[in-house]
Order: C-alpha cells, then structure tokens, then sequence
C-alpha cells in the first residue's frame, strides 16, 4: 500500500528522534522541534498499554488481521471507521448484522485464503506469512502458543503490532460494558490517526443511547424492569439443553439502558450460563432477545422457544427481537438498545 505524506513524514521523524541525527542545529533543537510538530500534526508516535504490554505505532497499519475470536466486534470497528482497506485477511462475521450493508461489507473483505487450525482461528505459520503490522485478537486467547497461533512476541519479532480487545485480556468478558465499545473505537481512532471519526461516532452513540434510556425511564417510572432471557440461537456452549443463555456482561448493560433486566443475570458467575430445560422452564421469561450468529433465521428459533414454553408472559405477548452484532462488543450498541426498548416499552418510543 502506498504511503502518503503525513505517515511518511511522521515515520521519519519518530527516526530522527530515536537516533538524535536530524537537523541542522548543532545542538539538536531545530531538529527536535521539526520532529515534534510533525509528530504533533499526524497525532504519532502512538503507544498503548494492552494487557499489560505497550505497543507503539509510528505510522497507521496497512496490512491488518482480524482474528475470529467468535465476535464482529473488531472488524465492524474498524469499516466504522472507514479503514476497511487496511485489512489483508478478516475472519469474523456474524453473517448478518444491524447496520445496513455491513454484512455485505464484511463478506467483501479479503480472507487471506486462510485454512483455520482446529481452533477456529489462523494458525502461527499462516499468520506470519501474511506479513501484518497489526493483528487484531478479541481475547488473548488469539495469541496463546498452546492454540497453535503466533504470540505477541513472535509477530513483534516478525514486525507485526498486536492489540487485545477490552475485558479480552483474561479472557473473561462478563465484565464488559458498554464503555468498552467506546474504548476500542478510541483506541483504534489513536493507532489509525482517526480520533476524530470514532470521537463523533462516539458522541453520536451517546446521544442515542441516553435519548432512549430518557424517555423509557419516564414511561416506566416506579413499574418493576421486564426480565428479559438473552441467547444465542442454534448454539451448543456446554452439555444442558440451554447452554448459550447470557448471564453476564455488556448484554446485561444494554438491557439496563433499554429499561430491561436480565432474567438469568445470577444464574452463571461468568458471560454464559449452561442450563436445564427445568431451570428454564421455572424463571419467568417477560422478553426474548435472540441473538443470530450465522444464523440465517434467528425468528424461527426465537418462535419455536416460545413455543415450548407457554407458560412464559413473552410467549402469551409473542414478546421477542431478533439482533446480531449490535448486541455485542462493537460500534453499533446504540441500535441494540433501541431496538430493545421499543420491544419492552413500545408505548415511550
């Protein structure tokens, strides 16, 4: 990829601070004050503390990989931003998504002609023979050597940076909010020279959210939250019937935005709870969010729950929504909560 001219000319002066040999002062002032307004202008050197390592960035990344990770969140950042054409391989997609077009943008997106390991993900060989300056990872799961990938190490020495999504860095995401898709909008905005553009979408999302989470306060004041059960569809996560029922983590915060309370928030310590058809059966069920994770008919699944469990208010209401990558980590949180609460308080929207 071609260089332009502002990363060209921050990568030179970053050059001349580290060895002290540019200028044409003798005592090095002219020099260090032609770097530091060049660096100033283009917003770089960029260092970020990710999990503990610091990874800096002397111009923006032109060749990115995006690793699964089983998220969108990485990859919708980034065409958020409008830095599709930084990426040389993507492997996620949710294959569909909220915001119109971006699946369609997403399926466009070169793979790398990458053959995943038995993990799900690109093998270490792989990997570094794409040649990235940046790899992208939802969890520190993507660099763990026993998984068969590259470490962070290994891709520095290959000349590859390396970032770690929020809440990934232990891999336990049921800490996670909705701070942390403003954070690696930020982050991203630093690293690419975009801090502007994820500013505004930032802002915009904010507005959003707070509008909706307003008036359905208003319209629901003193009247107790709908419990709301949140899963994903069509996917087996451990040995009970129902074993991708969301317990913890940003889910839980768009619910709280959109006037809704999750009904097995206590049933599970972490993200997942796996559970029985009994201890299902048994929780009252006001409201269902069905997430479709490459699932072409996410509907006929929420329909068919209801189905086999009558006893619910949601199933008497038909009181369901169907979302994909606006429930999770990423760019697009704001359309989750609206849609959600126009589920839950149809009268305050």
């Amino acid at each position: 990829m071609p260089m332009n001219r502002p990363v060209a000319t921050a990568l030179a002066a970053s050059l001349c601070l580290l060895t002290a040999a540019c200028g044409s002062s003798s005592d090095g002032k002219a020099g260090d004050a032609t770097a530091e307004a060049a660096a100033s202008k283009t917003g770089y050197p960029v260092t970020l503390d990710n999990c503990g390592q610091k990874e800096t960035f002397d111009k923006a990344p032109g060749r990115v990989v995006v690793m699964n990770g089983a998220s969108v969140a990485e990859v919708s950042t980034l065409l958020a931003l409008g830095l599709g054409d930084r990426i040389v391989a993507n492997q996620q997609t949710y294959g569909n998504s909220e915001v119109p077009g971006r699946a369609e943008a997403i399926e466009k997106l070169p793979d790398g002609g990458v053959k995943q390991n038995d993990a799900f993900d690109v093998p270490r060989e792989t990997m570094i023979g794409l040649r990235p300056d940046l790899v992208l990872s939802t969890t520190a799961y993507g660099f763990d050597e026993k998984n068969g990938f590259a470490t962070r190490d290994q891709l520095k020495d290959a000349g590859a940076r390396s970032y770690v999504s929020p809440q990934g860095c232990d891999q336990d995401t049921s800490k996670m909010t909705l701070a942390d898709s403003y954070r690696l909008l930020r982050d991203m905005g630093k690293v690419f020279d975009v801090s502007d553009k994820a500013e505004e979408l930032i802002a915009a999302s904010e507005k959003k959210i707070a509008a909706v989470a307003d008036k359905v306060k208003d319209k629901a004041k003193g009247e107790k939250k709908p419990k709301v059960m949140v899963l994903f569809s069509n996917m087996s996560m451990g040995g009970n019937d129902f074993s991708s029922v969301v317990a913890k983590g940003i889910y839980n915060d768009i619910l709280a935005e959109a006037g809704g309370a999750n009904a097995f928030e206590n049933a599970a310590e972490g993200s997942f709870a796996d559970l029985s058809k009994e201890k299902v059966a048994a929780t009252d069920v006001d409201a269902l969010v069905v997430i479709g994770y490459n699932d072409p008919d996410p509907a006929a699944y929420a329909e068919k729950l209801l189905k086999e469990f009558p006893q619910w208010p949601a199933a008497r209401n038909s009181t369901y929504v169907t979302l994909s990558d606006s429930m999770y980590l990423g760019p697009s949180n704001d359309l989750a909560v609206e849609k959600i609460a126009r589920m839950l308080h149809p009268d305050a929207l």
